[in-house]
Parts: structure tokens; sequence; C-alpha cells
């Protein structure tokens, strides 16, 4: 572990680390399929935040043996859950559409076709109000996350030169839900990695880490579930710009000396 923690220390980012067996891999997806038939694709696609408040097959999974392993190496014995959400690509081209587009690339570079879905360049701390400790992300495959279905691009290094400006993203079909970017000048996307993960495993990346993903161009689901945690000595700061409230957190690991997060992490 000391040598994970070292490589994300420097890197800003760990990848492909093994987290579910077939047997929890398939129940999840079992279970996910059950709130996609209920709720349907439009929905599961990005507005299952924070179900680990509901559904106890999603609450054990931000409790993992295996994914609290890796978060406490990095962030210390103490840990509180800050919040979950479900994401998933799902494939927008038909089959044919699929086959033109294939290998066509955008003017920024990036695989796609504009207004089709994609998340941009950011940083996660730019978003979540959180001061005094790190913000850690999880990305926990339910399926194959590949390039051709959209995988996690990260800047390796980038997490050490601090917030970076953000501005309205220029490109349609942004799925980040302020619609924000960082300039591409202000980045070296010629060093930027793919991150593929198989369906079990999981990456994990700093709220500071540059990342981004491209359309899902194939035709399968690329499904994931991110979770957001920080050390008890984290708390939350006033942003005017987009005011935040905290009522997911639990605590998952250690005692939570602080209490910055009101009574829901006692």
């Amino acid at each position: 572990m000391a040598k994970l923690q070292e490589i994300y220390n420097q890197q800003g980012f760990l990848s492909a680390l093994p987290v579910l067996d077939e047997t929890e891999l398939r129940e999840a997806r079992r279970a996910f399929a059950e709130l996609e038939e209920e709720f349907g694709e439009e929905y599961t696609s990005y507005s299952l935040h924070n179900v680990h408040l509901k559904y106890p097959w999603v609450r054990n999974l931000t409790r993992h043996p295996q994914i609290l392993r890796v978060v406490q190496a990095v962030l210390g014995q103490d840990v509180i859950l800050l919040d979950s959400r479900f994401i998933c690509k799902y494939p927008v081209l038909k089959p044919d559409a699929q086959e033109r587009k294939e290998g066509e690339t955008t003017p920024d570079g990036n695989v796609g076709e504009s207004g089709l879905p994609y998340v941009a360049w950011h940083q996660d701390m730019r978003y979540w109000g959180i001061a005094g400790g790190p913000v850690l992300s999880v990305w926990l495959g339910l399926d194959d996350s590949l390039k051709e279905n959209g995988a996690l691009r990260v800047i390796p290094g980038s997490h050490c030169s601090g917030m970076l400006p953000h501005r309205q993203a220029i490109r349609p079909g942004n799925m980040l839900s302020v619609n924000q970017e960082i300039p591409e000048e202000l980045l070296q996307t010629d060093e930027a990695l793919l991150c593929p993960l198989l369906a079990g495993q999981m990456s994990v990346h700093d709220g500071l880490l540059v990342h981004a993903s491209d359309t899902n161009m194939s035709q399968r689901r690329r499904c994931g579930f991110v979770i957001r945690y920080v050390p008890t000595c984290a708390y939350p700061i006033q942003d005017p710009d987009r005011p935040r409230k905290f009522h997911a957190t639990e605590l998952v690991c250690g005692a939570d000396q602080f209490k910055h997060f009101s009574d829901k992490t006692a």
C-alpha cells in the first residue's frame, strides 16, 4: 500500500485496481438493471445521486473493503463518505452512424460528435466547496470502460498545479451539471492518458487532478459508480456561486473528532 500511496501522490490517480469479484459484480449489475427498469435510462444516466441512503446494496459498495483499503492508504484512517452518484453513458449512435463516425475527431482532438454527451476537462474540487483536506474520487466500473465507450482520461501530475480557471464549455453536450471546462490552452493535453477499466475494477483520483471523458461511440453502455471521500479534517466552505448542502455524508472509517459535517457523521 505504501507504493500505491507514493504513485498516487506523484501522479494524482491510480487505475485498474480490483474490487468486485464475479459474484459481487453480477449482483451489482442485476440490482442496477432493476433501477434502469424502474426509472428508465434517461434518469439512471445521471440522476441516481446519493442513493446509498436508500439502497443497502449501494451503501455496501461505498464500504467495500477493497475500496476502503485504498482510500485509507491515501486519506488516513478517519474517512467520511461525502457523496455518491451513478453515471452511465448509454450508446447514442445507431450502428450505421457509429460506423461512419468511428475514428473521426472533433476540432479539439476528442473522439466524438458535437452535441453528443461527453465530460469536459475539469477538476472536481472546483465544484465541491471543500477545504482543509483532499477529496478522493472513486470510479467503480459496473461495465468495461474502454476508449470506444468513453473511458476516463487524465493528465498525470496535474493535481500539483492547484486550482485552474474554468469557463463555460464551448462544445455542446458537456455532462457536467454546471457546464464548465478548463480551457485547453492551459493544459498539456498531449500528456493525457486513458484509464481503461474492466467491470469490477476501480480508478481513484485526487480532487485537483484534471480529467475528462469522451463520447460513448460504441454500442455498449459504460456505467460506473462514483464515490467521493474526504478525511474527517476536511470541512465545507461557503460558495455563494454554488451553495452546497452535504446531506448524505457518513463516517465510513475510524472516528470523527471534528464534526464538520454536522451530526450526519456521528
